[in-house]
């Protein structure tokens, strides 16, 4: 497949599990939202960080 092609089907899979949460239980994810809006930004980096390294492991081991 090409990049073009793949690129829209993977932003479209990133949507639709990151609006699961809000859909299935509002009020866990605004409890959520309040929880991460009170961490510090050391924290949430290193969040972000660990996503990023999963996800490019992950994408090593499909491909």
């Amino acid at each position: 497949m090409d990049f073009w092609q793949v690129l829209p089907v993977a932003l479209a899979l990133v949507l639709i599990i990151e609006g699961l949460l809000p859909f299935i239980s509002p009020q866990r994810w605004r409890a959520m939202l309040l929880v991460v809006g009170q961490m510090e930004n050391r924290a949430i980096r290193g969040i972000g960080l660990g996503s990023m390294v999963c996800g490019v492991v992950l994408l090593y081991l499909v491909n």
